[in-house]
């Protein structure tokens, strides 16, 4: 199993390639461990009483929380923002890569460390971000995804019904990002949380259960996403 990376090099020197699964290859990075189980910058830069996106940072609201099918454990904003976040982390775990297989930095999600020089790393400081493999794919790092998996985080996106935001159409780019767009008392948000999420943190990291997901092949499910990434990226 290698990487894009890896792979397209292989093209331009052999010729020729064997078809393989891709997997995540993490870039070199400086960091240190959070209590997530992830990796952020030490750097300390963000000084205001809310997140670039406009929610309070305010500890005593984060939970812990448990991505369904992993053991991995992630601290995010109770309620609505939980609800949706842990939704696109469990789809990011199924459908494109594995959170607790040991590669790519896993998950980061609250951390009271600080942004890397893009406000919007901040939003982790509220709890309403998480970075899903975040050193294989780093803040203006070079690797992508395929098409087939960017496809596949258009379909939460649209699942998400615009009230969460993919660090891949952001500058500087962070594949690994999404945070939520939604400010706090967001009536689409509120709608779309309580479709996605079936139930409450409790004292132990619980498992995240979500509403029934439509065929992302569907053309109506296809051309949701293609309206929300065009209004995205006006």
């Amino acid at each position: 199993m290698i990487s894009r990376r890896s792979l397209l090099g292989a093209v331009a020197g052999a010729g020729a390639l064997t078809l393989v699964q891709h997997t995540l290859t993490p870039a070199p990075a400086v960091a240190a461990p959070d209590a997530a189980g992830g990796t952020e910058p030490d750097t300390i830069r963000w000084t205001g009483k809310r997140s670039a996106n406009g929610w309070p940072i305010d500890p005593g609201a984060i939970a812990a929380f448990r991505v369904e099918g992993s053991g991995v454990p992630v601290r995010l904003r109770e309620g609505h923002a939980a609800a949706v976040l842990l939704h696109v982390a469990r789809r990011w775990h199924y459908e494109i890569a594995p959170l607790d297989s040991g590669e790519g930095g896993g998950i980061t999600a609250h951390t009271t460390r600080r942004d890397l020089g893009a406000d919007f790393e901040s939003n982790h400081l509220s709890g309403t971000a998480v970075a899903l493999h975040p050193t294989a794919y780093p803040l203006a790092g070079s690797e992508g995804l395929w098409p087939h998996q960017e496809a596949i985080v258009r379909d939460i996106l649209a699942d998400c019904e615009g009230t969460v935001v993919w660090g891949g159409d952001l500058t500087p780019v962070k594949v690994s990002h999404f945070h939520l767009a939604a400010r706090p008392g967001d009536r689409t948000l509120a709608r779309v949380a309580a479709r996605l999420d079936t139930g409450r943190p409790t004292t132990a990291p619980r498992a995240q259960t979500a509403g029934t997901v439509a065929d992302p092949a569907a053309p109506a499910r296809r051309l949701k996403a293609r309206r929300l990434e065009r209004a995205q990226t006006r």
